[in-house]
């Protein structure tokens, strides 16, 4: 995509690309239906895969902060921000309830249509229109065909692979276990040397070429899989069942359920949970599935409910820096709470350094949570559960009437963010994030000028502030929507950007000043400052070390440095982009 994965995110430029790719896609006759992975598998199947891929993750996301190099790891609120658009837009989507792919295969195998995808299980899955490869997708080219409109793309289908592999089509699954799955741990002895069955050795292809070819003297997968045993050495009985067990689970991922999200996608109607085990219908309250098929609540919720569980993203973050988590630690608490009452602890999957850890927490109850229960949640008072929100981020409901609707959930999470950071934000980071806050579309002429894109070294210092307060956002924006939406959802593309905000912090620590009305900056302001007087909340046993700052960096505040920021009742198609870029001087921070 080409943009800033290190500084917070461009969520502007990201809108901007997803809204193009949507236009590109129905210029051409094609209406998208978007499915989302949920939550993990219930059963843990893939939990040591998970663990170490989440160990990688970690080590990528050090060497992104160390290096200022582009590791995949994505800002923290991209996936909110593809959500919201997706719904803008008015793109149908389904949020499934575990893994994605069969569902995804499911669906099209009944719709005939193509899987637009990168994942390489859709190799595999026999699809009747086909798949069509992300990275051979040209999108930003599309073509004229005298009066129909196309884009430029490859597709693969199972029948012609296995036409020119000459292996018979049911072999596919198997090949798919023995290349390797998540299921089959063998030490190095008992692995096989596929590539000494291939007939050129050139580079490590030739794995899977030697797989392909040897393939080909089988008619039937349990037939592969009982040869596949006999070549891997002596291994114990005990062993053999297990390995045998593995191949199979990991071919059963291949087979097609009847699709779940045809009906949802028809008539709105939310598929039934897998009646796998009791205990996933017993959890999980009736009134969630709706919203978690509609992407309306965090499929992490499924992980809490179901596997006491909560994988916390990775950021880019210094290693040196204790985890961005710490700070929201309490506010997870309260969801723990209404989602589980005074039950077991929740086991949250964070960093210590380098290190995957595995953490304890307690389910907070509080005054305002104990009469509630998750079973009837959706049924409480809209004011209770205001209170039950407002009272979780420590704000009161008038102190924030003087905001726009959009902005109130946003400075009530930077009120509990500047009582709980830790170490305390400089005044910089305070005043940079306040004026980068926004309710209309600034940010979008921003990311069309592209003028704050790679521009400057990771501060680490910085950064780990604002991993901070968008993680004690993004808990808010969960909890708000756990809830109901007692407060308005913010668009986060429209709200924050945060190559902008360590652009406004680089300028104010070189004596850069910016010029303009400032009256949205200064409420918000009063807010925040009545609010980071009081003393804090000492903190649990739990957010180890996330403690109440020691001072405020909102003291003294003066009117030097002050950004354009549209009232909500301007015109927004009055500020050109020139303006934008004229008021904001920011072409002569490079």
């Amino acid at each position: 995509m080409g943009l800033d994965q290190n500084h917070g995110g461009e969520y502007a430029a990201f809108e901007v690309l997803i809204e193009e790719f949507i236009k590109a896609l129905r210029d051409c006759g094609i209406e998208p239906h978007v499915v989302l992975d949920g939550g993990s598998d219930h059963t843990d199947k893939k939990l040591q895969t998970v663990t170490l891929r989440a160990v990688s993750f970690i080590e990528k996301a050090h060497k992104a902060a160390e290096g200022n190099s582009q590791e995949g790891i994505l800002p923290q609120l991209v996936k909110l921000v593809f959500k919201q658009t997706l719904a803008r837009l008015e793109v149908p989507v389904a949020q499934c309830y575990w893994e994605a792919d069969q569902e995804i295969a499911a669906l099209a195998k009944v719709w005939r249509c193509p899987v637009l995808s990168n994942d390489s299980d859709f190799y595999i899955f026999d699809l009747p229109a086909g798949l069509l490869p992300i990275s051979d997708f040209q999108w930003e080219a599309v073509k004229q065909s005298g009066s129909q409109s196309y884009i430029p793309c490859k597709r693969y289908n199972t029948s012609r692979f296995c036409n020119f592999f000459s292996i018979q089509r049911q072999l596919l699954p198997a090949f798919a276990a023995l290349a390797g799955n998540d299921y089959v741990n063998l030490q190095n002895k008992s692995r096989i040397n596929w590539a000494q069955f291939a007939p050129e050795r050139v580079g490590s292809k030739d794995r899977l070429k030697g797989l392909l070819c040897w393939l080909k003297a089988f008619q039937q997968p349990q037939e592969a899989l009982k040869a596949a045993l006999r070549l891997m050495g002596d291994l114990s009985r005990k062993t053999k069942e297990e390995v045998l067990k593995g191949l199979n689970l990991g071919m059963k991922e291949y087979q097609l359920p009847p699709s779940s999200l045809k009906r949802f996608f028809i008539h709105g109607t939310a598929p039934p949970l897998p009646a796998v085990e009791q205990k996933v219908t017993d959890l999980v309250p009736d009134w969630i599935r709706l919203p978690l098929t509609q992407a309306r609540l965090t499929a992490g919720i499924l992980d809490v409910l179901l596997l006491r569980r909560m994988t916390l993203s990775y950021i880019v973050d210094h290693a040196d820096m204790p985890s961005a988590h710490l700070t929201s630690r309490p506010l997870r608490q309260v969801m723990y709470g209404l989602m589980l009452g005074d039950g077991p602890e929740v086991e949250e999957r964070d960093r210590d350094g380098l290190e995957l850890r595995f953490i304890p927490v307690r389910p907070a109850i509080t005054d305002a949570t104990q009469q509630l229960t998750l079973s009837s949640l959706d049924q409480a008072e809209p004011s209770q559960r205001l209170l039950v929100l407002l009272g979780a981020l420590g704000v009161t409901e008038d102190t924030l009437r003087c905001l726009p609707s959009q902005l109130r959930l946003p400075v009530a999470a930077t009120c509990y963010w500047l009582q709980r950071a830790q170490p305390p934000p400089d005044q910089e980071v305070v005043k940079a994030l306040l004026l980068g806050l926004s309710t209309g579309d600034v940010l979008r002429h921003i990311a069309a000028l592209q003028i704050q894109r790679h521009r400057q070294k990771l501060d680490a210092v910085v950064n780990h502030a604002l991993n901070q307060w968008q993680s004690c956002l993004k808990v808010s924006v969960q909890l708000n929507q756990l809830l109901g939406l007692p407060l308005p959802e913010p668009y986060i593309a429209r709200l924050y950007e945060g190559t902008l905000v360590h652009q406004l912090i680089l300028m104010m620590r070189s004596g850069g000043k910016l010029r303009s009305g400032v009256k949205q900056y200064q409420t918000m302001q009063a807010v925040v400052h009545q609010f980071h007087t009081r003393e804090a909340p000492a903190p649990s046993e739990t957010q180890e070390g996330a403690a109440a700052p020691q001072r405020n960096p909102l003291d003294d505040l003066t009117a030097t440095l002050q950004l354009f920021l549209p009232d909500e009742d301007e015109d927004l198609e009055a500020s050109s982009s020139v303006r934008v870029e004229e008021d904001l001087h920011l072409n002569h921070l490079v």
